[in-house]
């Protein structure tokens, strides 16, 4: 299966337009067991490249997931890296900073938790918050203690946003590959699913009367996220914008450029030298032997 990728792609410098910009595109997939089917080749493929990865230990990959509620973030980590193994992979979630956390600059408690080198790492929302929510509520700024002059001097934004592209090119710069997802949901689709999760007892537990106050703050946000994806889309750390109406189809996607991006580091095992060839031969003869090998 195929993708266009510059079709979900935002290139650099370039602002996109959210409200033009589609929620649904036509599936990739024809029923639901082609989907099924599909998903399982990615999984069964992202193991295999991800045990690479593991052994070559010279690359790290970060995925990044931002979206308004209920666009799918947590079931696309899910099943995409169902296969994944577990001792590989590092999943964060970023709520409401702590008080230790707003003691520090917004990227410290994320360098907490980037993936080490040959491991994949998630974060389910991220620094990308402080660009977001935080623009749209600049009530939480005034609370984090930076001083007055360097958020009132009308740079604040940009110099996030600078911070931002600094601290991920110098990751790239030492092995860590970073991949940025944005699930552009409709409000429409963000509607149906909320209802759902008010007809369902087992998914009432997602739902919280906050999630209705923020769609009201739904233009704004789509402004924030148009600057954030033009101001930070980098050709070292792209941002793609992936239909979310279909769930389905929005996993495979995810799916596929997660492959191309570890099939793109040229990964392989380790060679072993001739002089760990020998001592393994001399130990695969003392094990074929039992009476040697006691």
């Amino acid at each position: 299966m195929k993708f266009d990728l510059d079709a979900f792609r935002i290139q650099p410098g370039k602002k996109p337009n959210l409200v033009k910009r589609p929620t649904c595109i036509e599936p990739v997939y024809r029923s639901k067991e082609e989907y099924r089917e599909l998903l399982a080749r990615h999984v069964t493929e992202l193991s295999r490249l991800q045990q690479i990865l593991y052994a070559d230990n010279r690359y790290s990959l970060l995925l990044i997931f931002q979206a308004m509620d209920a666009a799918g973030k947590d079931s696309a980590i899910r099943h995409v890296m169902s296969g994944v193994n577990p001792q590989g992979c590092q999943v964060y979630s970023f709520k409401h900073p702590s008080p230790t956390e707003l003691e520090h600059d917004f990227l410290w408690r994320s360098n907490c938790g980037l993936p080490e080198r040959g491991r994949i790492g998630i974060f389910n929302r991220s620094y990308y918050e402080e660009v977001l929510i935080v623009r749209v509520h600049p009530e939480i700024l005034e609370r984090q203690n930076i001083p007055h002059d360097l958020t009132h001097n009308g740079k604040v934004w940009e110099h996030r946003y600078r911070s931002i592209v600094d601290h991920e090119r110098h990751l790239h710069r030492n092995g860590t590959r970073i991949v940025k997802f944005f699930l552009h949901l409709s409000k429409e689709e963000q509607r149906k699913r909320f209802l759902e999760r008010i007809d369902d007892p087992d998914k009432n537990w997602k739902f919280s009367t906050a999630d209705i106050e923020e769609r009201k703050f739904w233009d704004k946000y789509m402004d924030a996220y148009e600057l954030c994806l033009q101001k930070t889309s980098t050709t070292d750390a792209p941002w793609y914008a992936v239909p979310a109406d279909d769930k389905k189809n929005a996993r495979l996607i995810v799916s596929r450029i997660v492959l191309d991006t570890l099939a793109s580091l040229s990964l392989k095992y380790p060679e072993s030298s001739p002089e760990r060839r020998k001592e393994l031969l001399d130990i695969r003869k003392r094990l074929e032997n039992p009476e040697n090998g006691k």
